[in-house]
């Protein structure tokens, strides 16, 4: 079958891989859509803190069952969105009911092979029936889980001020979720184009552009308060570092992206604001439930989210362009068909 593989950065093909077989407790799904995700972006550059090459790319996976084992619930054309993160069901995080942060978790195109191929073996507990989504809504859940995650993480209450950091597909996910938590949102971000999208899609009732007035643009949005929660989603450390200046006293900040590197913060403005600092790591099943139900209820514009399209045959081709350039693209899906 064919699949694009990062064979090492810098260097990603289409290439002919051996048909996959489904384990035990496993069902073959044909691949319909596929998301790229920043993460695809800095498999190509390199970037990446978990990866070894070659890899075949894809965790936002859409499909429909081919075959699946008898009793799983799922009958053959199913269309299923894609769990991911493949846990051990056994460590201290599984048992905390934390598999998303695994200590021996396995996540498609990340740590395994993933799905930008034809066909791939998933464990029937990592997927879920689409229902009325389409294959590209269904192809979308697990990006928008990581904001909803995220969200649920950060203790954000309504009506609190909530600043996310990072106008890229994952923080839009976030800041969605933060107003449909009742939260009041702003973003910041370098770049005014992104600034643009995010309110004209209705993401953020205020933006903020990164230069330097930003700390007087954060003083004049929260009466100078700060935050009640940030969420830095920019995968940069000095904006890691940076962002912890614009949460307020008591209030919390949340790191969602992941960068390899040492990050730090100066433990008297730490101290004096009492700030609870959050990692939030990939998405529980609870969250992908909670997409897909704004999904289907019409709360989320994909329409305007979903801006480029490819093929698993130019997707080699697209990739490491769109790496390069990526004005007006916000998220990309790759058809199989």
């Amino acid at each position: 079958m064919r699949a694009v593989v990062c064979r090492k950065p810098g260097e990603i093909a289409l290439e002919e891989r051996p048909e996959a077989r489904p384990a035990a407790g496993e069902a073959l799904i044909a691949v319909r859509r596929v998301g790229i995700c920043g993460t695809d972006y800095h498999i190509y550059e390199g970037r990446h803190p978990y990866l070894a090459y070659p890899r075949v790319m894809g965790h936002e996976l859409s499909g429909v069952v081919l075959e699946a084992p008898t009793g799983s619930g799922f009958a053959l054309d199913d269309c299923v969105v894609v769990n991911p993160y493949l846990s051990c069901g056994a460590c201290v995080a599984c048992r905390k009911g934390k598999p998303n942060c695994c200590v021996r978790i396995v996540v498609l195109g990340v740590h395994g092979d993933g799905g930008m191929c034809e066909r791939i073996s998933v464990p029937t507990g990592n997927l879920y029936p689409a229902g009325r989504l389409t294959f590209d809504e269904a192809a979308s859940v697990e990006f928008l889980s990581i904001g909803a995650h995220a969200v649920a993480r950060s203790g954000l209450k309504p009506a609190d001020r909530a600043l996310v950091v990072g106008a890229g597909p994952i923080g839009l996910g976030v800041a969605l979720f933060a107003g449909l938590s009742g939260g009041e949102v702003a973003i910041l971000d370098l770049d005014p184009a992104r600034l643009d999208f995010a309110s004209q899609a209705g993401l953020a009732a205020r933006t903020i552009l990164a230069d330097g007035r930003t700390a007087e643009q954060v003083a004049a949005a929260t009466d100078g308060d700060g935050f009640d929660v940030v969420f830095d989603a920019t995968g940069n450390r000095a904006s890691m570092e940076q962002v912890l200046l614009y949460v307020g006293h008591g209030g919390a900040l949340v790191l969602v992206s992941v960068v390899n590197e040492v990050v730090a913060f100066p433990d008297p403005e730490l101290h004096k604001r009492e700030a609870t600092v959050i990692c939030s790591r990939n998405a529980l099943r609870s969250d992908f439930e909670r997409v897909m139900a704004a999904i289907d209820a019409g709360s989320v514009p994909l329409g305007r989210l979903l801006t480029h399209r490819t093929t698993l045959a130019s997707a080699a081709l697209d990739i490491p362009r769109w790496t390069r350039h990526k004005t007006g693209l916000v998220k990309a899906l790759v058809e199989i068909e």
